[in-house]
């Protein structure tokens, strides 16, 4: 057994979570970022699509032969991002809201510190295993 898969157990999917929140807020910042930038187009990650793929989730069914057009969804990348779409049309092509992307990464930020305290409360209890409950 690796030591990848060991702390896998131990953290679960809160590590592979982490990383996932991480590059989402990336995303919503560069958004922010260029919310007056002339066609820039916002974008966003599909938390639970990219978690599967990242955990190797296979409970989706996948297209067996995708027909002629069509993407198939083995040889997407895990980091695949999609378009937001604008919930109010802009004269210059932009489709960041920024009230939006701001409430997307209040929440994202929400999900990213919940992911590291149970990250945290993991290590704190390995570490109590490992000292015998501070007896000694």
């Amino acid at each position: 057994m690796s030591s990848s898969n060991t702390l896998d157990n131990v953290f679960g999917l809160s590590g592979q979570a982490l990383e996932v929140w991480q590059r989402r807020s990336e995303v919503i910042a560069s958004n922010i970022a260029n919310a007056d930038t002339p066609n820039y187009q916002a974008r966003d990650l599909d938390f639970r699509q990219v978690l599967q793929q990242a955990s190797g989730d296979s409970s989706n069914l996948a297209l067996s032969t995708p027909s002629a057009g069509q993407v198939d969804p083995m040889t997407q990348s895990t980091d695949q991002l999609k378009y937001r779409v604008p919930l109010q049309p802009s004269m210059d092509g932009n489709t960041v809201d920024t009230q939006v992307e701001q409430s997307s990464f209040a929440g994202n930020m929400v999900h990213y510190q919940a992911s590291l305290s149970f990250i945290n409360s993991a290590i704190q209890t390995l570490r109590l295993a490992i000292n015998g409950g501070g007896q000694g």
